[in-house]
């Protein structure tokens, strides 16, 4: 048992809290992801995921609870995102790029602060790069209400939302708002991209939403089989990151691996094995 869990590893109150949160998180990623893929957002997503380190270094800066930081400016950054976006349509990405920068400055001051104001020297490296051994387990209700109300939305919007993301003018047709909803899905998108920067981080926050849903994707184009799928990888990704990286200090006595390093290495290993699956079945 040892050669594949170390001791103590259920019975470890972090890694607890570490399963729960991240477990709702690969949920809420592989759906909202899925969409992600299917609209063309990923760099919209990874935008949103750089932007939101702004609030976490924020939220370091006032003691508030990092996840309210951390969504508040993934928030703001949607709403500035999707208005220039209606203005200058042949600009997005462009646009998304300049809110991106300005987000990452923003987020460079007050980390800077943070180190300065508060000897938080630790503080970049947990919103830049997550460490999921640190959340604490007062931030579990609120994590896991946030990640029910952004499925029960998608649930609620799923028929239209699919729609407006493979068919936008033949959406339109039908009467459906694009413009509002695509407003609604960047709120949703934000609600992810901040449940993944608790998890790995702001900057690797992306691979948790795109991988497994882009990993999904190429092994199946029907969406609802695609979300479970992603699902499914999120959730095989994230738990064995995590039982890596405990596992890790059995390796080098008292310094163990980053959780986030074992995710992304897990994802990327997934969506090498989908590409190459699909290259054998092509044959």
């Amino acid at each position: 048992m040892n050669l594949l869990v170390e001791p103590g590893f259920f019975t470890s109150a972090p890694v607890q809290t570490a399963l729960i949160v991240g477990g709702g998180t690969a949920i809420v990623s592989g759906v909202v992801g899925v969409f992600t893929v299917i609209r063309g957002q990923s760099f919209a997503g990874h935008a949103l995921a750089d932007v939101s380190s702004a609030g976490g270094a924020l939220s370091f800066l006032l003691g508030i609870n990092p996840l309210i930081g951390l969504l508040g400016m993934a928030l703001v950054a949607a709403i500035g995102m999707e208005m220039i976006d209606i203005r200058r349509a042949r600009e997005r990405d462009l646009m998304t790029g300049i809110v991106l920068g300005a987000g990452l400055g923003l987020s460079a001051l007050l980390l800077y602060f943070d180190v300065t104001t508060h000897s938080t020297t630790g503080a970049a490296i947990t919103v830049m790069f997550g460490s999921m051994f640190a959340i604490p387990p007062a931030i579990i209700p609120l994590a896991l209400s946030l990640g029910g109300g952004a499925l029960l939305a998608i649930f609620v919007i799923y028929r239209p939302l699919l729609l407006s993301s493979l068919d936008k003018e033949l959406a339109e047709v039908m009467g459906i708002n694009t413009r509002r909803l695509a407003m609604f899905y960047l709120m949703l998108l934000s609600l992810a991209v901040t449940l993944a920067a608790m998890t790995v981080g702001a900057v690797l926050s992306t691979a948790l939403l795109i991988g497994p849903a882009a990993t999904a994707l190429r092994l199946t184009k029907r969406p609802l089989s695609a979300m479970l799928a992603a699902v499914i990888i999120g959730l095989v990704a994230t738990w064995g990151g995590i039982l890596l990286a405990y596992n890790s200090y059995y390796w080098t006595p008292g310094h163990g691996w980053p959780v986030s390093f074992f995710i992304v290495a897990l994802i990327f290993v997934a969506y090498l094995a989908a590409t190459h699956l699909i290259r054998i079945k092509g044959r």
